[in-house]
């Protein structure tokens, strides 16, 4: 399938040891002891809050450079804490990369237990023993868009020949391979008469842009909405010249040697977040109505689309 583009309407770990003071005596130890047989476990109720002590077994959560690490920690850390809240006996551990290389590089050799990748990196994970289990909502979001300065004098596809364009990464696959494709088929040889900076993260692309270091920028809606909400300045200097037609967004996958019930509990609350205000409050932040349920197949279209990338801009990473 060919990405069409049309004219523009528009990683915290918390970790808490409880040391306990062993004293002399008889008295203290049985004291001890009866204090422990008479406490109960509360009943279930989902808890919203400080990060809860680390318990059992931790389980490793990957999510893709959507944005640098620290704002990624503030964005999917209460989030991984809410899953260690709400599941006993384990610990869910949020770990940003600092580039997609590096996501790439400890997706593919299975550090993940759980992880958020883009469409890309999740059809290829199928191939590194993960299937999916869910993926993000919104899929009309899920599209790239091509930023130009106001005032650039930039009108069509040919006044970018010759001239400098940020991408966050070659695999990012919104942001970068979705607008190759379409320059690629609409008459600019992506390769030979472009010069493609690929400056690490989408902040990096669009800021790029506003600075003048490049004539064109590409990124993706919710980083964009995201960062004009912060620094209103960037609307009024740039503006969105063209954007694709949408694929599937982000998957969330999971390694095949995570219990099933585990896999089914954490879907539970991550496809429930919508549901109470907290949750929305977290999701607004990263520019999402919801996750929702998904498999292997949901993600037919992305190969497709690769096929064609492969075929007719460069060859795909793996």
């Amino acid at each position: 399938m060919h990405s069409r583009l049309t004219s523009a309407r528009s990683g915290h770990k918390a970790t808490y040891s409880v040391a306990w003071a062993l004293a002399a005596g008889a008295f203290l130890l049985i004291f001890l002891l009866t204090g422990c047989e008479a406490r109960q476990e509360p009943p279930y109720a989902p808890t919203f809050g400080k990060t809860p002590p680390r318990t059992g077994q931790t389980y490793v959560v990957g999510v893709h450079p959507l944005h640098n690490p620290k704002r990624l920690h503030e964005i999917f850390g209460p989030i991984t804490d809410h899953l260690t809240a709400n599941i006993p006996g384990v610990t869910f551990e949020l770990e940003a990369s600092r580039s997609y290389a590096a996501f790439d590089e400890k997706l593919y050799a299975r550090r993940f237990d759980f992880a958020l990748p883009n469409p890309y990196q999740t059809v290829l994970s199928l191939e590194h023993g993960y299937h999916v289990f869910g993926k993000m909502g919104d899929d009309e979001n899920f599209r790239g868009i091509i930023l130009t300065r106001k005032d650039s004098g930039i009108q069509t596809v040919a006044d970018l020949k010759g001239r400098a364009v940020s991408f966050p990464a070659p695999t990012a696959l919104a942001a970068t391979m979705m607008p190759q494709l379409f320059l690629q088929t609409h008459g600019v040889d992506v390769m030979h008469e472009l010069d493609l900076r690929y400056v690490g993260s989408q902040e990096s692309s669009i800021m790029n842009v506003y600075l003048g270091d490049t004539a064109a920028g590409s990124t993706w809606p919710p980083p964009w909405n995201a960062l004009v909400k912060e620094r209103p300045e960037l609307a009024d200097a740039l503006q969105v010249q063209w954007q694709t037609e949408p694929l599937p967004n982000n998957g969330l996958v999971v390694r095949d040697d995570v219990p099933d019930e585990l896999v089914a509990k954490v879907g539970e609350l991550l496809f429930a977040l919508h549901t109470h205000p907290q949750g929305r409050a977290w999701l607004q932040r990263m520019e999402l109505s919801r996750f929702e349920a998904a498999n292997d197949e949901a993600y037919a279209p992305v190969v497709h689309f690769l096929r064609d990338f492969d075929e007719t801009v460069r060859p795909i990473e793996r």
